[in-house]
């Protein structure tokens, strides 16, 4: 299941792409086929482990992308905090930040690292929960969010905006997905989030044949209900300047160097 819109962040073959907060990898393992270099970052270790797996996977059945140059594409997975990214200035022509600042007390801390890292005339791609169906969830249920690691705040579109635009960042397109999700999560919420209920069993087998078949019909459903109900706000945001030249320098090689600079951080 897929968040961002690799259109709208205009990834490309070739490019480092920087996936922050990438839990168990979805959105690292699309780049890596697309041909991206791809740096997964995450603090829990069983995420990490998970991810580098998989995209080892990936790897030994030939399924990386290529760059333009015809090299494969490349990748790392390690363990970090947002907070103090490992990584060199200005060294990636990407970042995705998918459901991850709604779990950080200092979200613009974080964001202030994404621009740090990201090379002039790079993009951001922000997900977070959207504000009417978070609010809901939260009304339904403390559970939901009140626990260690969980959400801490709800956004507003203009929320996110502002503060991206507060550390340097320039907010452009937006979007929302997801919404066939939106009424699943009530639906736990309501009945209780660890309790077992055929209501929510029968929803979650509705979202995974969507996922897996992809049907006309409710791909129609969601495109419609999005701007209404989509579950997740995206905000893409630029780093004014002028793009470098893709893996030139701190492109690819930023991939490479994250083992030595983060070696305390594992």
């Amino acid at each position: 299941m897929l968040t961002v819109d690799y259109d709208r962040l205009d990834l490309r073959p070739g490019m480092t792409v920087l996936d922050l907060g990438c839990g168990e990898g979805r959105h690292a393992f699309e780049a890596y086929r697309r041909g991206a270099d791809v740096i997964a970052v995450d603090w829990g270790v069983s995420e990490v482990e998970t991810t580098k797996r998989w995209l080892g996977a990936i790897a030994e059945a030939g399924e990386a992308g290529r760059a333009g140059d015809g090299t494969a594409a490349r990748y790392e997975v390690v363990r970090g905090d947002l907070l103090h990214l490992p990584f060199p200035d200005a060294s990636v022509d990407r970042v995705m930040a998918s459901e991850v600042l709604e779990h950080i007390h200092d979200d613009v801390a974080a964001m202030a690292e994404i621009f740090r890292v990201l090379k002039p005339g790079g993009r951001v791609a922000v997900t977070v929960p959207r504000y009417g169906p978070e609010r809901i969830c939260w009304a339904l249920s403390d559970e939901y969010h009140a626990n260690e690691g969980g959400h801490i705040r709800i956004y507003t579109q203009p929320v996110v905006r502002t503060r991206l635009a507060s550390v340097g960042l320039v907010p452009g397109a937006t979007h929302h997905a997801h919404s066939l999700h939106a009424p699943y999560w009530w639906l736990k919420c309501a009945v209780g989030v660890e309790r077992d209920s055929a209501v929510v069993r029968a929803y979650h087998r509705l979202l995974v044949w969507d996922l897996t078949k992809r049907p006309r019909l409710t791909r129609t459903a969601e495109r419609i209900l999005d701007p209404l109900l989509g579950k997740s706000l995206i905000v893409y945001a630029d780093k004014p300047g002028t793009a470098v030249g893709l893996r030139g320098a701190g492109a690819g090689g930023a991939v490479h160097a994250t083992r030595e600079q983060t070696a305390a951080a594992r």
